[in-house]
């Protein structure tokens, strides 16, 4: 689903809890956990509450923390958790917002 179709969810960065949340209504659906050194954003750890999985909220969640990195233009990511690293292989259009591996 596009963000239009998904004008019920509200997108929240909690800075001073290291996370993304997406709520519907009141109710966190999904979070994506981070870290934040300046530069890089490791996404760490993204969960969806199991009574809302299979509605597509880890990939919005995932997808407006990254559009919120990108318009930043100053940070990378690096996908720590396997999610998200499965997120960019399946939108190769955002590889370039993606740290550099140290070999």
């Amino acid at each position: 689903m596009t963000a239009e179709q998904r004008d019920d969810l509200s997108f929240t960065n909690e800075t001073d809890a290291s996370r993304y949340t997406l709520r519907k209504g009141h109710d966190i659906v999904s979070v994506l956990d981070y870290r934040d050194d300046g530069r890089t954003v490791a996404m760490t750890r993204a969960y969806t509450v199991p009574t809302f999985r299979g509605h597509g909220y880890a990939g919005e969640v995932v997808a407006r923390a990254v559009a919120e990195v990108a318009a930043s233009g100053h940070r990378v990511i690096s996908p720590v958790c396997w999610y998200v690293a499965d997120w960019f292989a399946a939108h190769p259009e955002h590889r370039a917002l993606l740290a550099e591996r140290a070999v």
